[in-house]
């Protein structure tokens, strides 16, 4: 089920549009966040979405047309190379729905790192998530750590935004 417009409005609530040049999405899924992140985007800026789920990747090939936007079938982890890739040295944000929880306790630890990483100073990871269990993780990796719940979903989210260690 696509997240709710409540649910996607809490989660970018954080984010200076004005100031943000480089977004990074993971698991854009079928696009509902990215379409609103892109909407509200600075003409100048740049998405990158990353996503795992081929199907997804080309259906968010075919129906989004905005050349902001760049598609990106591989794995979060892989953010660092990512971004260097595509020129950029970091992101500003970076916005997440992909379950932690799910994950490999590797391939989490990884991914998380490599995040915070990959954050510009100043920067925020912005994630929501149907369980806290990734909070333990997020509080050891991340040097601040917000939190906020979204109820009108379905189902109910968690919502954490995340500080770079090295801001």
């Amino acid at each position: 089920m696509p997240s709710s417009r409540f649910l996607v409005r809490r989660l970018l609530a954080p984010i200076d549009w004005s100031q943000a040049r480089v977004i990074v999405e993971y698991g854009p899924g079928v696009g509902v966040v990215t379409s609103q992140i892109l909407r509200n985007m600075r003409p100048d800026a740049t998405l990158i979405a990353i996503e795992t789920n081929p199907q997804f990747v080309a259906f968010l090939r075919s129906s989004i047309d905005d050349a902001r936007l760049k598609v990106v079938e591989e794995s979060a982890e892989k953010i660092i190379e990512i971004l260097r890739d595509s020129g950029y040295a970091g992101a500003n944000y970076i916005v997440s729905g992909i379950p932690f929880s799910t994950m490999a306790p590797d391939v989490r630890e990884r991914t998380l790192r490599y995040t915070n990483m990959a954050l510009a100073p100043g920067g925020a990871f912005l994630v929501f998530q149907f369980s806290t269990r990734v909070l333990r993780d997020l509080r050891r990796i991340f040097r601040d750590v917000r939190r906020r719940f979204e109820f009108l979903n379905v189902l109910p989210a968690h919502l954490f935004i995340c500080r770079a260690a090295q801001s």
